[in-house]
Order: C-alpha cells, then structure tokens, then sequence
C-alpha cells in the first residue's frame, strides 16, 4: 500500500478563513510522498500511473468492546499469497493490522455481482461451528469493518436526523433482529430484516468509487473518495440470515459490484472534507470549545489581575517599612521568608515525579506542534503514538537533569537513587500496567495484544536509549552548583500557625483542580470519543490552544493557592503546589468513570479491565504533567517575589 498522506491546513489546525482557501488552492506534500494517479489499462499511460486499485483491509473493532481483531479471525475472503504492509510503531502500539484483499479493481472498469468466495460452515464439525459462533458473536457487537482504498477509508454513507448524511469510516459485519422481533444497530435501516432471532450477514457490497481528473497537468486521475452500501443478499435472492440455533451446512458466498463516477468539485487536497463534515456533533464541538477558551482566559485574566495588584501594595508595603517595629507588626508571606526554600519532605519523590512531568511536557508540546502542522493527521496512520513515543524516548537527558538539579538543591546526596528511580519508577509504573493489559490482549486472541518482538523493541528503546540519555542529564545536573535561593534559610524551623478551613492542604488541592479540568473536559470528550467510540480526531489546533491555556490556568491557580498559603504562614508549598494541579488527573479519572457508564457500551469483563487499565496510564500520565505545570509555576514566582522584597 502507498504511503501516502496529504493535509488541508484547515483541518489539521482548526481553523477557517484564509489557510482554508490557501490550502485548496496548492497542497503541502511530505517529502518522497504524493498522490497516485490512475488511468484506464490499455489507455495511454501517463507515467507512473496505475490502472489496478487495491483494497486492503484493517483490524475491525466495535463500541461495544474494546477487543480489536484483525480481520482474518472471522474467516471472511483473505488474499494470503500477498505480502502484508510494514507497520510503524503507533500503528503496532494501536492494534492497527493491515492486511492486502481479494478484492481488486480496474480503474473505469464497473462490475456486478463478482463473486470473491464462498465460505462454508458445517455446524456438526467442531472448527467450522466456532468459526461460525465468532462470527455470531462479532453480528451480535457490532463489529465493523475497516476498509482502505489508496490510503483513505471507504465510508460507509447513510442519513441521520435533520436531513444530514454520516460517513462512517467503517461499515458492520451484519446485525441482529432478537427474539422479539427488535432489529439491533444496522438491522433498523432495511424493512426485510424481519425474521426473528436471526443474524443479518452483509456478504454483499456495493463500491462507488469517485475520482477528479487532474486535466491541465496531464496526472490521469486521483482518487478522492471511496463509499460503500453493505447488504445482506447473495446477488441471486434475499437477504442473507443466519437463524442463532441453526444446524447443519450453511454457505456464506461474498460478491460485490464496483461503480466509478468522476467528481470535478472534490479535490484530491480536500477528500477527507466529507467524512470530517459529516461527524456529529462537529458544529456543537467548534462552539464549545470557543466558549471554553473565552471563559477560560476571562477567570485567567481576573486571577492575574488580582495577583498583579495584591502583591503590587505588598511589595510597595513591606519595601516602605524602616523599622524592626514596622516589621514586628507586620504578618503574612514575609515572616515565612527564613523557612520557604526549607527543602519538603520526600524530596527525593518529588524530583523524580519532576523529572519524569518536564519529560511529558516537552513530548506533548512538540507532538502537538507537528500535528498543528498537519504531519501526524489521520491520514498518516500511526504517526502520532510514533511521534509521541520517539520524542519521549529522546527526551530522556532533560528528565535526568531536572530531576538531578532539584534533587541537588533540596540537599540530597543520594544521586545514585535519584538517577536510578528517575529512569525506571514511572516508566516502569506505566510499562508494568501496559504489559498485564497485554497479557489479557494475548488472552482473548485481539489484535491490539503488542508482538513479543515489538514487546523487546520497546524495552530496547528504554533500557538502551532512554536510560542512559538520563544518566547523561543527571550527570550535568549534579555536576552544577544547587539552586541559589534569594533568601537564606533558618536553622530552626518556624512553627506553622492553625490553619482555617481553605488554607489546609486538602481542600485547597481539591479546589485547585477545578480550573484547569474546567477548561479541558469539553475537548477531553472528544478524545475520548476518538479513542473507544473510534471516531476520527482532527482539530489538533484547538487542542493546542487548549493545552497553552490548561498551562496557563494551572500555574495561576496553583500561584493563587500559594500565596493564600504564604499569607498564612504555612511554607510547606512544594508538594503541596505540584498536588494543586496535579490533582486535576483525579477529576479525569472520575469524568473517565462517568464516561464509561454514561456514554459507552462496553461488556464483558476484560473489555471493562482493559477500560480502566489504559485509563490509569493516561490519569498517571497526566498527574505528572499538571503537577509539574503548578511547582515550576510556584517556584518561579516564590523566587520572584522574596527577591524584589527588602529581607533582612
């Protein structure tokens, strides 16, 4: 299969106006990559142009599961003298299986009724019955198939509510009418699924296949979209049933017809427009989002103003006073100043969780840069998790050396220790949890389950790579001197005052997390959605705004928090801002808990294990990001404000 991927700037980033109009009129293609082009066989050729179409075909997954299979474990028609695709590392980690396909068109040539194979089924031989009971099964959840045509899905098209059309870039297996007589999922959309306890086999598809000539350049024609109608007759009769308790022999035979028409309005740059436009939701999820950034930088934009203005007349306050008197009188942040580079507690725990957080950070920063820049779109399978786990992988020196340097500075002396848990604590966490999640995978046969020689590559990439890239930042920042603090510290540490009701730690980190998932829960249901409902994600501009603001309201909460805190003589301010933010991953875990329930279909109890296994890894994940947004964010403006006050 080609390799191929194109990007409109206009769905890669989000946004509308002038870059949509540019990107319709020329198109960014990656180097050594670009469109194909067909032509008729027996035609004049243009050069290198093809005349033979190749289907392939992709795991199939279901909302009702989250156990992907690949597509030959339900015993349709498979093309095994062909040599599969190579996989990239996301699409491996993403349980993606492309495979090649019996079926094979020529360009302009339609077809009807072609016959690809006949499966057979005897109920009395104990292979054929649980082939056929797997089968069952798949009707039974929903299964779909994923189909690929030069690199794009083939949709399948059908009308929703309010007159829109929905292109789904999958199509079902078949459905189910129960005992009742209740058609389930795809059985609703044909009145002649009517037999009781039956399941519907749509064995038979019809293609049209849309193509643009690209006249002036003299290219032949390009592909720009591929639909599909699945039905469940035989080319011959009806529809194509299969009774739940059926015995016997039992004939699947699989055809389809083959349609081509030309399209001189959709352009090979913007052939993904129609799927992306028929989403739902899609027009609630570009009004929310902006609503959810402008109320968040509004609440932005009062924090700093009040923080602004509040420190301004303590600053001026304390800087006017003359006295030892003055200062006697005086309460607040400014008594603390001998004890709040006091190091915290755990020390050598919290620069691990530093280190690994400024690791996380960099990766999701520069992945979500690429992706506004159109390199990791859907297009490019597998390009994103790729991306995201290369870069973590070389950004093994920064976690070293910041982990290194804050260790240092709290007065450790346990180097050793602090480089060693920095390389293995919270990979090894997140690795430990991947690999029983896998081991259940392997269980029940999914094609998500990670091969034993991807299982060691990775390993290779951490142990060979990543560790000793942590080493070499730990090595620089052990090497360099601590942290020079404005402030000297007591030798005796100061008594921290009763505490009211909101300055304790525990309500003021339960508060402290509401902002910033406030200003993330609404995009955070749309990844969601992406990731168990297999719903195409593309607006990786907002998510990069929303990630600049989540940045933002992490540290301003967190600073705001802190200063009430300094205000009350408690300095302990360490942990207690890297929880403030960090504790923004509990209200993800909880809204994921809800999500599952609400939202999901999900059965089975190792798809419900599997749900809440990936979801501790992403809540893991995620704590460590925000919590390090709010500790650099308090010890930059700790270090700030103690050294522009006169401390004696």
């Amino acid at each position: 299969m080609s390799n191929i991927i194109h990007w409109s700037p206009s769905r890669a980033t989000g946004s509308v106006g002038p870059v949509y109009i540019l990107s319709m009129a020329a198109g960014f293609y990656l180097p050594g990559l670009a469109p194909v082009s067909f032509c008729e066989p027996g035609k004049d050729q243009v050069p290198d142009c093809k005349s033979t179409i190749e289907l392939f075909v992709n795991r199939l997954d279901s909302v009702e599961s989250v156990l992907p299979y690949e597509y030959t474990a339900f015993d349709f028609c498979s093309e095994k003298k062909m040599k599969r695709p190579s996989e990239n590392l996301g699409q491996v980690l993403f349980g993606e299986r492309i495979e090649p396909s019996p079926y094979k068109f020529e360009f302009k040539k339609p077809a009807m009724c072609q016959k690809v194979c006949t499966q057979t089924y005897d109920t009395n031989s104990p292979p054929d019955k649980a082939k056929l009971d797997f089968l069952k099964k798949g009707m039974l959840l929903n299964y779909q198939h994923h189909w690929i045509v030069d690199n794009m899905p083939v949709t399948w098209c059908y009308d929703v509510e309010d007159g829109q059309k929905f292109c789904n870039p999958g199509f079902p297996i078949g459905c189910y009418v129960t005992e009742a007589g209740r058609p389930k999922d795809a059985c609703v959309v044909n009145s002649n699924f009517n037999e009781k306890d039956a399941f519907y086999i749509f064995n038979h598809v019809d293609i049209t296949i849309h193509y643009h000539i690209v006249e002036h350049e003299q290219l032949g024609a390009r592909l720009v979209a591929a639909k599909i109608e699945p039905k469940s007759p035989d080319c011959t009769g009806g529809p194509k049933f299969l009774k739940k308790k059926q015995t016997g022999v039992f004939n699947i035979p699989y055809t389809y017809s083959i349609n081509f028409v030309e399209d001189k309005n959709i352009r090979w740059a913007s052939r993904w427009d129609y799927i992306l436009e028929s989403m739902p939701h899609t027009n609630i999820q570009w009004f929310s989002i902006m609503n959810s950034l402008v109320i968040v930088l509004f609440l932005s934009g009062m924090v700093a103003m009040i923080m602004l203005r509040t420190l301004h007349k303590d600053i001026a306050r304390y800087n006017q006073m003359d006295s030892v008197e003055d200062a006697q009188e005086e309460f607040g942040w400014k008594l603390v100043h001998g004890d709040v580079f006091r190091p915290p507690r755990k020390g050598m725990l919290l620069s691990v969780f530093l280190g690994s957080g400024t690791q996380i950070f960099i990766m999701t920063f520069v992945t979500l840069f690429f992706a506004c820049l159109g390199f990791l779109s859907p297009a490019n399978r597998g390009a994103l998790m790729t991306c995201a786990v290369v870069l973590w992988v070389l950004l093994g020196t920064p976690a070293g050396y910041v982990a290194a340097r804050l260790y240092k500075s709290f007065g450790g002396e346990k180097w050793k220790t602090n480089v060693l848990l920095t390389a293995f604590l919270c990979p090894g966490v997140v690795f430990a949890d991947f690999f029983v999640m896998n081991l259940i995978l392997w269980g029940e046969g999914s094609s998500a389950a990670i091969p034993f020689g991807t299982l060691v590559a990775i390993l290779a990439l951490w142990f060979c790579i990543s560790v000793p890239l942590t080493f070499i930042g730990a090595y620089f920042g052990f090497k360099k001197t601590g942290i020079e603090h404005p402030v000297r510290t007591n030798q005796i540490p100061r008594q921290v005052p009763e505490q009211s009701f909101y300055t304790k730690p525990f309500p003021g980190i339960i508060m402290g997390g509401i902002l910033p998932f406030g200003c993330i829960f609404i995009q955070l249901f749309f990844i969601l959605n992406s990731i168990w409902s297999h719903q195409m994600y593309y607006m990786f501009g907002f998510l990069f705004l929303v990630f600049i603001i989540l940045v933002i309201t992490c540290s301003e909460a967190t600073i705001l928090l802190c200063y009430f805190h300094l205000c009350a003589e408690d300095y302990h301010w360490q942990w207690r801002s890297f929880l403030t933010s960090g504790f923004t991953a509990v209200y993800f875990l909880v809204y994921a808990v809800h999500y599952f329930f609400s939202k999901l279909q999900i059965t089975g109890l190792a798809s419900t294990i599997l749900y809440f296994g990936y979801t501790m890894i992403m809540a893991l994940i995620f704590f460590l990001f925000t919590g390090s947004i709010g500790f650099f964010a308090c010890f930059w403006f700790v270090t700030k404000i103690y050294s522009v006050v006169k401390v004696d």
